[in-house]
């Protein structure tokens, strides 16, 4: 490194969420572990194609304007 970037550097910045997140994962190793357990008993599903298809044919279509009275 030059003089003049020696010079002109700056400390490494470390924003309080960053510092937040890390005393976290460090007061709690198994944090991670327990966010993947989380995430898989809620979001990761296998789909069953067939009956998505099913639900998607079964769909009536929407009339362009729904609050009209019809008339």
């Amino acid at each position: 490194m030059s003089l003049l970037q020696r010079i002109f550097r700056r400390p490494d910045y470390r924003s309080e969420v960053t510092s937040f997140i890390g005393d976290l994962k460090a007061a709690k190793p198994d944090l991670e572990a327990q966010q993947r357990a989380g995430r898989a008993l809620l979001w990761d599903k296998q789909v069953d194609r067939e009956l998505q298809s099913e639900w998607k044919e079964a769909r009536v279509p929407q009339k362009a304007y729904v609050y009209g009275s019809g008339a």
